[in-house]
């Protein structure tokens, strides 16, 4: 069921090692959780969107999401203190695995005019952010059952600190990266 996780501790390894020449496994990149959030913007105010974006994102990775909320008030952006403004999701683990599964193998692919997730996601640290436009393309969700088409950030974090030990093990998982070279 978690063939990512399986690959990586049965495959993976050995291939990090040798193409990174680090020979101690402790110091292999490793996915350390995904976070998925989104932002609601102007539907932050009605309560019964905010459940339903909510709901998709916990259908979509599997596991309950979480309404956050401002903590400060902010004139400009018309919020208040305590206001819901987006909602988010931490996996870690097997679920964690799961959903890049199901993220590489049927999601990205369905993406209309796909060319490949952008190259420049890396934050210098080795973890890696992109959006995407909407959660139709997930097999989950059901075009019915939304109230707003909505988009998402899916930031990966891994445990190391090098852009490049991080890129290599996420192309090694597959991630279909857009042509171009990495920054940094």
């Amino acid at each position: 069921m978690y063939q990512l996780k399986k690959l990586y501790n049965e495959e993976l390894k050995a291939k990090l090692s040798e193409e990174l020449g680090i020979k101690n496994p402790m110091l292999l990149p490793k996915l350390e959780k995904i976070v998925i959030s989104v932002g609601a913007g102007d539907h932050a105010k009605d309560t019964k969107v905010m459940q339903n974006i909510a709901d998709t994102i916990s259908l979509i990775a599997g596991q309950k999401a979480v309404i956050t909320i401002a903590k400060k008030s902010v004139a400009g952006f018309k919020m208040r203190e305590g206001m819901p403004m987006g909602v988010k999701v931490t996996l870690r683990g097997n679920q964690m695995y799961n959903f890049l599964e199901k993220l590489i193998s049927i999601a990205l692919p369905r993406v209309k005019d796909f060319r490949g997730v952008p190259r420049n996601g890396f934050d210098g640290r080795g973890n890696y952010s992109f959006g995407l436009n909407e959660q139709l393309m997930f097999p989950e969700v059901v075009y019915d059952d939304i109230m707003v088409s909505h988009g998402m950030n899916i930031t990966m974090v891994t445990t190391t600190n090098n852009d490049k030990e991080a890129f290599k093990m996420l192309e090694l998982f597959g991630m279909p990266f857009a042509k171009g070279r990495v920054n940094g």
